[in-house]
């Protein structure tokens, strides 16, 4: 529907391994200059060079869809002297430097055409990750592209997992679809409402409500949600006559104790 509903716009769709299938290599395949496909491979993956060219008099019998085989990702791996380092963008904006080893083929399944990829082996040095295939139907990307558009994905995976734990999308009761389209857009406004909020609000009120623990570098947004919420309660609900009164009347801990119940993220 993208392709046609935007004839002039090129697409590179990165998917984790559940969308891994020959059936989206075929699409991207379909439409070599619109699409790009990214996604997870198979070290066993079956590969093979394209089927020779018929030359001379037509030969009896159905023409040859695949050529020669070719060793499978990790038997290349396994047999590679030489692995090229790269230093390259990682999960969470950070960089890493991987040892790849990559190669080409055409991918082939049962009953259906062969599909021209890239495949790249990703090896992360400092141990941390686990060693990853990876393919994609541009065979002229570089490995650096590959490794750099999948990684670049996960701020999206954070973002969903980050609304599903503190937001409740995909838990509403509603079971109807036009209640899922009005419920989860709002969601999707609230997340970017508390995050511009939260990046304006003074560096005092960006202080309190953050939790630490082992190895924690960055604000969660769980924590940006808390400070926000404090300072709605301290700014809007207890600053409304009456409320303020009260508020102000308790001691500095149990107003604290008092905003730590209220403010935290579920």
């Amino acid at each position: 529907m993208l392709l046609r509903w935007f004839p002039g716009r090129q697409f590179v769709c990165a998917a984790d391994g559940n969308y891994a299938t020959h059936d989206l290599a075929r699409l991207a395949a379909r439409h070599p200059t619109r699409l790009t496909f990214l996604s997870h491979f198979y070290a066993d993956a079956n590969l093979y060079e394209p089927a020779p060219p018929v030359a001379g008099k037509r030969p009896s019998g159905r023409p040859r869809k695949k050529g020669a085989k070719l060793p499978p990702p990790a038997q290349v791996v396994q047999q590679a002297q030489r692995r090229q380092r790269l230093d390259v963008a990682w999960y969470g904006g950070g960089r890493r430097a991987v040892e790849v080893v990559s190669g080409t083929g055409h991918w082939y399944e049962a009953g259906t055409p062969l599909v021209a990829v890239l495949w790249v082996w990703v090896h992360d040095c400092t141990g941390t990750h686990r060693d990853e295939y990876f393919f994609t139907t541009d065979v002229h990307w570089s490995a650096t592209q590959v490794i750099e558009t999948y990684t670049g994905r996960w701020n999206i995976e954070t973002t969903f997992q980050e609304m599903r734990c503190c937001l409740g999308l995909e838990t509403t009761r509603g079971w109807k679809e036009k209640t899922v389209l009005r419920v989860a857009p709002c969601l999707f406004g609230l997340y970017t409402v508390v995050a511009a909020l939260y990046v304006q609000l003074p560096g005092r009120w960006r202080r309190g409500g953050v939790l630490a623990w082992a190895g924690k570098q960055d604000v969660t947004f769980s924590d940006a949600l808390t400070v926000v919420r404090r300072w709605l309660w301290v700014e809007w609900v207890f600053a409304i006559p009456g409320h303020g009164t009260a508020f102000s009347k308790l001691s500095r801990p149990f107003q604290q104790l008092l905003l730590a119940g209220l403010a935290p993220a579920p």
